[in-house]
């Protein structure tokens, strides 16, 4: 497993998003366990994204979850173990685009048993195909430092990266990303693409959605 992971470009966040996003890197981008957590130390029935819970409450909880010390190791990281294959669903997802962004990714195996499902907001700002190559990258990140290298197939419904990443099709805005992508690829000899048409399974897209919601929250981006 690779211990160091090239960080990508950041994006603008709110002061709230931010300390979100804080949040679920602390749970390892386990985001529904990092939302749990900061539901859970919100008082009364309000949660994160209740309208009914204030800005003082959502930012006490964050602060909460933040002081304290969080153990989520092993459960997921099945690095010791040699797969066949991996399959990583990434996405994107940006309302307004450009607006609040988030990344989504889901690695399974063949016979769709979920490994793990990661998420991040992006940016509050942001364009979609930002986002895409968020997702690509959180979900590359997460296979090297949890399983390994195993042959992976990336599943992968953005033509724009599929288009920058595969087929030289560069982006010249996307630079910094594609070459922290190939860093991560590069440790993967035995990888390929299949892109996802829309009618598609893509069980990454509820997880770039819900961090869209998480880019969001505040104002102040």
């Amino acid at each position: 497993m690779r211990d160091t992971i090239p960080e990508p470009p950041t994006e603008s966040l709110s002061p709230l998003a931010t300390a979100t996003a804080e949040v679920i890197t602390q749970y390892s981008y386990d985001i529904t366990t990092a939302i749990n957590a900061i539901d859970d130390a919100i008082p009364g029935f309000g949660g994160l994204f209740d309208p009914g819970t204030t800005m003082d409450e959502r930012r006490n909880a964050i602060d909460t979850v933040l002081e304290t010390t969080v153990d989520i190791q092993t459960s997921h990281q099945l690095g010791d173990h040699d797969f066949e294959k991996l399959i990583l669903y990434t996405d994107g997802s940006s309302r307004g685009n450009p607006g609040p962004a988030g990344a989504g990714a889901v690695v399974e195996t063949p016979d769709e048993t979920v490994l793990c499902r990661v998420g991040r907001p992006v940016g509050s700002r942001t364009g979609n195909n930002t986002a895409e190559y968020a997702a690509l990258h959180l979900g590359l990140a997460c296979v090297l430092t949890r399983y390994g290298v195993s042959p992976l197939e990336i599943r992968i419904d953005s033509m724009t990266v599929i288009g920058d990443i595969w087929q030289d099709a560069t982006r010249e805005e996307f630079t910094d990303y594609r070459r922290v992508i190939n860093t991560l690829l590069d440790e993967f000899p035995d990888h390929h693409w299949t892109h996802v048409v829309d009618a598609e399974r893509n069980p990454a897209d509820a997880l770039a959605t819900v961090s869209a919601d998480i880019a969001g929250l505040g104002p102040g981006a």
